[in-house]
């Protein structure tokens, strides 16, 4: 058995991603469980929400070995966290996942927001969404926060586990 490392390519997320992008985070929220979303996106509210929004501060996309996108990573601001933070969603491709796309994506979106003076990433993930829990684990985020059992369209009570990670200079 081979161990081969592809090296992963990461880029700025551009308007004409926004179909693919749509669709397989649309899957992701049809699957459920693992995202806050609810509510399937159009491509243009796809853009509006990720690539233009009032909050918007970066998104990156990952290709896979054919160029096409597998996962992308968002930064926005809001007003429930400092403002010198920004609030970070990942999203990678159901069922055909690349390994060290995650990874990737991390790295290109902390050196950016270091590079426009941020000092911390905020992500909100769902308690049972334990692969979410696990991705920012691994980044290095820690708890500091949980919302006890925020109700979801349906009714379902889940609480919503807040981390941080501080972006000290490398």
């Amino acid at each position: 058995m081979t161990s081969e490392t592809k090296t992963i390519q990461v880029r700025p997320a551009r308007p004409d991603d926004a179909p693919v992008l749509c669709a397989f985070l649309n899957e992701i929220i049809r699957i459920g469980g693992t995202t806050a979303h609810q509510t399937p996106f159009t491509p243009e509210g796809f853009v509006e929400h990720y690539l233009a929004g009032p909050g918007f501060v970066s998104c990156f996309v990952a290709e896979d070995e054919t160029g096409e996108p597998c996962a992308f990573q968002a930064l926005d601001r809001w007003d429930g966290i400092p403002e010198d933070w920004a609030d970070i969603g990942t999203f990678s491709r159901p069922g055909n996942k690349v390994t060290g796309a995650g990874t990737a994506l991390f790295k290109a979106t902390c050196d950016y927001a270091r590079s426009i003076g941020l000092k911390a990433l905020n992500a909100t993930i769902r308690a049972d969404n334990t692969g979410g829990l696990a991705y920012y684990g691994k980044m290095g985020f820690v708890d500091y926060k949980v919302d006890k059992a925020v109700p979801l369209n349906d009714g379902t009570l889940v609480d919503r586990v807040w981390k941080r990670y501080f972006l000290a200079e490398a």
